[in-house]
């Protein structure tokens, strides 16, 4: 399998296109996406045990949305079983994928915890909020830095991986190793993909928010609820349906071979 190099302009076309195949069945994409976070909530309730389950099943139910998305885009079936639908295609890969990425987020807040003694890595796994004396201390800042940098790699090797393990029916090292070298490769166009979702997710919102606060002074705080609801009941689907658009676009090639 080859990934192409697209151009930089790619990047704000898989935004618009995602929105695109938002607007031809959004009730039933944005009911997939909301039940996905409910879903995932109520599992997270379990201590400990509920992390772990839930993180092994992300990369499966990733590729239920994405299903969901390809079906929205070439006018397949969609239902509410389409939320399950990721379970059915190399599920021993996707398991393993997810418990890799389990492993290794907890190596990289392993690695951070040296910078402010586990604070960050006690924050993320056990939800528990540091001191109020090392929050002061900016330790647990750099130590965020840290894991950020680290984290890049792990998420380019993460971003089409689950789909290729299903899809394409690749081991989890193939498809982690594709994945890698396809984002690598369109590095451009995922910089301006960032770009894009920075303006749409915060710089718009926040306009049109103060805009309206501005305007509409005494029921601003409830307003200000509603939009934002609305703005991620759409902003949501919209970007689970980019992530589809970039794979199509980046292994075009293979995608009209299954066909």
């Amino acid at each position: 399998m080859q990934a192409l190099t697209l151009n930089a302009a790619h990047g704000w076309r898989w935004l618009a296109e995602g929105f695109r195949i938002f607007r031809k069945n959004h009730l039933m994409l944005t009911f997939l996406v909301v039940s996905y976070w409910m879903l995932m909530a109520i599992v997270n309730v379990i201590p400990v045990i509920g992390t772990i389950a839930t993180t092994l099943c992300i990369p499966a139910f990733s590729v239920s949305l994405m299903n969901a998305c390809r079906n929205i885009d070439k006018g397949g079936p969609l239902g509410p079983q389409t939320l399950f639908s990721g379970f059915q295609k190399n599920p021993r890969a996707l398991i393993t994928l997810g418990a890799i990425y389990l492993a290794a987020t907890v190596g990289i807040l392993a690695i951070s915890s040296l910078a402010d003694g586990g604070a960050l890595m006690q924050l993320m796994l056990a939800g528990r909020t540091p001191d109020a004396e090392v929050l002061a201390s900016g330790d647990v800042m750099l130590a965020l830095q840290v894991a950020l940098i680290l984290l890049c790699p792990l998420i380019m090797a993460y971003w089409y991986a689950p789909i290729l393990a299903a899809w394409h029916g690749l081991s989890p090292a193939k498809a982690l190793f594709f994945s890698f070298i396809a984002c690598a490769r369109n590095w451009r166009a995922f910089l301006v993909y960032s770009l894009a979702l920075l303006v749409a997710a915060t710089l718009l919102p926040g306009l049109l928010l103060g805009t309206l606060a501005a305007l509409l002074p005494d029921g601003a705080a409830l307003l200000t609820v509603v939009l934002t609801v609305l703005l991620v009941l759409i902003l949501a689907p919209t970007v689970f349906a980019s992530f589809y658009v970039s794979y199509r676009d980046v292994f075009v090639t293979a995608t009209e071979s299954d066909a």
